[in-house]
């Protein structure tokens, strides 16, 4: 299984959706194609099979996290 990527999306309402995806570069591609094209939604399906649909024009920044790697320890 690939590791878990954090996606938030900023909203200009001040809000953000935040959501875990599993390939970031494929993510960067659609939002790419979304804002240099004629489609107004952007579609991003999670690692739970749950789509989402943000309208582009409300989208204010786009952050990809990258997992954490976590050491043995408490």
């Amino acid at each position: 299984m690939q590791d878990v990527i954090t996606v938030r999306i900023g909203l200009d309402s001040a809000r953000e959706l935040e959501l875990a995806i599993e390939d970031a570069d494929e993510f960067a591609k659609q939002y790419e194609k979304v804002v240099g094209g004629k489609d107004h939604v952007l579609w991003v399906t999670d690692i739970h099979g749950h789509r989402f649909g943000v309208t582009i024009d409300s989208v204010a920044f786009v952050e990809i996290v990258k997992p954490r790697t976590t050491g043995v320890g408490f």
